[in-house]
């Protein structure tokens, strides 16, 4: 599955004004659910864990969120696994709405 590592900065225009620019980036890698003590250990640190994203490690520049699928989530903890594989954690970003329209599932 492909997501997009998100770098954000801030940058001054022509009037002062600060405005966030984006930069994405396309990577490969696998989706899947936090474990069961994932979700409990980042609860207990003040995390709401989402989704666990496994990827080649050397295309991870330090971006701070990622993008999946439309919704936009923080990178909260990464793991260095075995043959360059490095994992992400990711919880839904806070105070970011989501592009599409809320259908109201639980």
């Amino acid at each position: 599955m492909t997501f997009d590592l998100l770098t954000e900065t801030m940058t001054q225009d022509s009037i002062g004004q600060f405005v966030r620019t984006t930069q994405k980036r396309t990577v490969f890698g696998q989706v899947s659910s936090v474990t069961a003590s994932e979700f409990f250990a980042g609860g207990q640190n003040g995390f709401k864990p989402d989704l666990r994203v496994t990827m080649f490690g050397p295309d991870y520049q330090d971006e701070e969120n990622l993008e999946l699928e439309g919704k936009i989530y923080s990178i909260y903890r990464t793991y260095r696994g075995k043959n360059d594989t490095l994992e992400l954690y990711l919880e839904k970003r806070r105070g970011d709405h989501e592009q599409s329209s809320n259908t109201g599932n639980a």
